[in-house]
């Protein structure tokens, strides 16, 4: 077999066993689109908007949704590992399930649709609420490259089957939203039960401290993206949107055919620069619409929800900390995406004129996300406190104990004969065996500045070959 096959078939390799989590939470996410958190023009065609009433459910389903993650806040060493919980599970399933059939029903008893609506989204945010924990501790026992992959994956894929939905009929629509929860919760359990018994969450939880620095920038993104959130255009949102596909689609195909040379630290630097971009632009929206400002928004905030639940993962099996600990308090942040989306109300209540609202939105909202960015957040802090090298060393596939020994042995002899930062780059990929045309493409270097950096790193080793390179790094090639 070729190399190029063998890597083909690698790739192939790493999709096995998460199908049916990315079914569970695909289903599940263009379930909540398109009843509840689909919001406004976003939402596109839902059942509920033939309910002849102008009540937003989002709000009573954002409120049961924010208490179940309050609650599992305080009580998640009483009921983990969740998918071994009985009751947790039952309630997840019958959430969702009887928020779907009040929904359906509303639509054909007008008389009763305020109360059965209102009931609906009160099961539908602590059933979803749930059932995102249940799913979060089945992807955690996944690889780290996996839990990138299956979870940008199944954001693609609950965007594809909303696209699908919203172009349905009533009968059919509704239809999709009674099956979609059933296949969620089928598809999940299934999920577990190919989870082999010894990677599967323990019962015990040992002493941890939580990352507040991420929960803190999270948080102000969500404020950020709350207070825009009822303006976006049709296409942009968090949830199963068009701007969702578009930053899932990168992320899973860079992740799938780029794992290696994948700059994660890089990545999380991103959402600053779009989210600040796209608030800039508000007050320029006669210029150039407001499509431009919207997606950038959205896909900010989509981008860094993303990277912080996949720190959130590498964080808790390194720690051996159970992910529903974490995932249970970025759930509950949703309270201050409720609460910026409250700020424009107040903004237009204190009789200021809209393009002064939009000018004090945007400076606002800079100072907050740049803020964040260059003071709470560290990551010297994340690397020594909670381990997290992976902003460091970019790539997205975990070291083996083998690999680690030699990184820390390549870091011994850069600082010992004092290599410079592009020298030690060109040691470590050396070290991994790599051949000086490979390397040449990963660093963009040409042919004659590769062995300029070999000999000056051989002049100063005093070394003369890479079988003595070899012997110093302690590896056998």
């Amino acid at each position: 077999m070729t190399e190029k096959a063998e890597s083909k078939e690698d790739r192939r390799a790493l999709l096995r066993g998460g199908r049916r989590y990315v079914v569970a939470y695909g289903c599940a996410r263009a379930w909540a689109t398109l009843t509840f958190t689909g919001a406004g023009a976003g939402a596109g065609v839902r059942v509920l908007d033939a309910v002849p009433w102008s009540f937003d459910p989002h709000l009573t389903f954002d409120a049961a949704y924010i208490a179940v993650s309050i609650l599992m806040v305080l009580l998640f060493r009483r009921f983990i590992p969740l998918n071994e919980n009985r009751l947790v599970k039952v309630v997840a399933a019958a959430g969702m399930i009887v928020a779907s059939l009040l929904c359906t029903l509303a639509v054909w008893v007008p008389d009763a649709s305020f109360g059965l609506v209102v009931a609906g989204s009160l099961a539908a945010g602590v059933g979803y609420g749930l059932f995102l924990l249940l799913a979060a501790e089945v992807l955690a026992t996944f690889s780290l490259l996996r839990i990138f992959l299956f979870l940008a994956g199944a954001m693609l894929l609950g965007t594809v089957v909303t696209f699908f939905c919203q172009g349905m009929g009533l009968w059919q629509a509704q239809c999709a939203l009674v099956l979609l929860p059933v296949l969620a919760v089928l598809y999940l359990r299934d999920a577990y039960a190919q989870v082999p018994e010894a990677e599967r969450p323990k019962r015990g939880v040992p002493k941890f401290s939580y990352p507040w620095k991420l929960f803190v920038l999270y948080g102000l993104y969500a404020f950020a993206y709350g207070m825009r959130a009822d303006q976006l255009v049709a296409g942009a949102g968090r949830h199963s949107s068009l701007s969702t596909a578009i930053i899932m689609a990168v992320l899973f195909a860079t992740a799938y055919f780029a794992s290696r040379r994948f700059n994660i630290g890089l990545l999380y630097r991103s959402p600053l620069v779009l989210m600040v971009c796209g608030f800039l632009l508000i007050p320029a929206e006669s210029l150039f619409g407001s499509a431009v400002s919207s997606y950038l928004i959205a896909i900010s905030y989509s981008l860094m929800s993303f990277l912080v639940m996949f720190l959130l993962y590498d964080i808790s099996k390194r720690l051996g900390v159970a992910i529903v600990a974490f995932m249970a308090v970025k759930n509950a942040e949703q309270l201050l995406q409720v609460a910026g989306g409250e700020v424009p109300g107040l903004l237009a209540l204190a009789g200021l004129p809209v393009p002064t609202q939009d000018l004090v939105t945007t400076v606002v909202v800079s100072v907050l996300i740049l803020g964040a960015t260059l003071l709470l957040f560290s990551e010297k802090e994340l690397a020594s406190k909670w381990g997290v090298s992976i902003l460091e060393e970019g790539g997205l596939v975990q070291r083996t104990e083998e690999e680690e020994r030699v990184g820390e042995r390549v870091e011994e002899l850069a600082r010992t004969y004092r290599l410079s930062p592009r020298e030690e780059e060109v040691l470590a990929l050396l070290a991994d065996g790599k051949t000086g045309r490979v390397i040449q493409q990963e660093l963009f270097i040409a042919e004659g500045t590769f062995k300029a950096h070999t000999r000056h790193i051989y002049e100063k080793m005093g070394i003369n070959s890479r079988k003595e390179l070899f012997d110093l790094l302690g590896v056998g090639k």
